[in-house]
């Protein structure tokens, strides 16, 4: 299996510094490079061509979403998946950021655990989204189909869902990885899977995020 290549663009040190040493821990990542502003990490961008850009959106010299439309207009860069890494959950940043092009946004506090799935399921064409701003984009998708987002409410049957899936679910949508579902509820990790794809598949999901979007929507959690 090809490992997922990875640049990182932070300017504060630290924070750099602490997530491409823990991402070069996992065997399935492989930092390529790094960059501590807009302008130096748009040109290894170009040179290097990775699978993932980890854009900060604090950049000195120019914003994270102001690069990340840089990014998605650069032909050869049209396979770099962008995934925002930010202490923002402010509205306007997170839907500017998704206009942008960003293919999953993450905030700084997340979980090495979650941040590992969210680069995993982003690198596969996938979005991630942080569970702490799912209820952003939840208000955003009401405004512009409050009709289809009634219909949809309606359409999900009450006890659709076992107690057991219902804990899982509730897990995902509080930001909890299959690791950390499996330790808290004392299950094994495969089980966790199975819940994970069982709810899936009753919700018409197609992804944890979807999944946790509409048990926020529809009140199957709170």
């Amino acid at each position: 299996m090809s490992k997922i290549r990875t640049v990182i663009i932070e300017d504060h040190h630290l924070t750099r510094l602490g997530i491409c040493t823990a991402l070069r821990q996992k065997d399935e990542i492989e930092v390529v490079g790094e960059a501590i502003n807009a302008r130096h990490g748009l040109i290894i961008l170009k040179q290097l061509q990775p699978d993932i850009a980890i854009v900060d959106i604090g950049l000195p010299d120019q914003d994270g979403i102001e690069l990340t439309r840089k990014i998605k207009a650069i032909r050869p860069l049209r396979n770099t998946k962008v995934l925002i890494l930010t202490l923002s959950n402010d509205k306007e940043s997170v839907l500017t950021a998704f206009s942008a092009g960003a293919d999953s946004y993450c905030m700084k506090d997340i979980e090495f655990d979650n941040l590992l799935e969210a680069i995993g399921v982003t690198a596969a064409g996938n979005p991630w989204i942080d569970p702490m701003i799912a209820r952003i984009i939840l208000e955003q998708v009401q405004e512009k189909t409050s009709v289809e987002s009634n219909n949809h409410q309606r359409s999900i049957k009450p006890g659709i869902l076992t107690a057991r899936e219902l804990e899982v679910l509730q897990l995902i949508a509080g930001g909890c990885s299959n690791a950390k579902i499996a330790k808290k509820l004392y299950i094994t990790t495969g089980t966790v899977k199975t819940h994970v794809g069982n709810i899936m598949n009753k919700l018409c999901a197609k992804d944890r995020t979807e999944a946790a979007v509409i048990a926020l929507r529809s009140g199957l959690v709170p």
